[in-house]
């Protein structure tokens, strides 16, 4: 075993495996353990997913944005960070684009994006 392959599964979280699928436009929750002094705490950062990147499973990474205050925030996560406890799906988003960064000039009710609606196939 190579080097880079063991720097690479030493900082890989275990977690990436039970995170649940999402793309651009999808409203997420990120539980991520903060430390203050000697003790760690959850802190939940909700908001739109305006973008994914990385061209390997070990590159990749997603930037979430919320309004807090009228000022828009945002945050990149990659995926393997041992930082990041869970990732919940709160709202499904339809986007007809990867990368929406055009939210950034948005306000208000314009800021919105439609929930995506999945139709069950009935089974004859």
């Amino acid at each position: 075993m190579d080097l880079i392959n063991l720097v690479e599964k030493s900082f890989a979280n275990e977690n990436v495996a039970n995170f649940p699928d999402f793309k651009a436009g999808d409203t997420i929750t990120v539980s991520c353990k903060i430390k203050e002094g000697d003790k760690f705490r959850l802190q939940d950062f909700r908001g739109v997913v305006i973008q994914i990147s990385g061209a390997t499973p070990y590159t990749r990474t997603f930037t979430v944005r919320k309004v807090s205050g009228g000022i828009g925030v945002e945050r990149i996560f990659p995926f393997h960070s041992p930082a990041i406890d869970s990732i919940t799906v709160n709202k499904y988003g339809k986007v007809r684009r990867a990368r929406i960064f055009y939210l950034r000039n948005l306000a208000g009710k314009k800021a919105r994006i439609k929930e995506r609606t999945f139709v069950q196939k009935e089974e004859a």
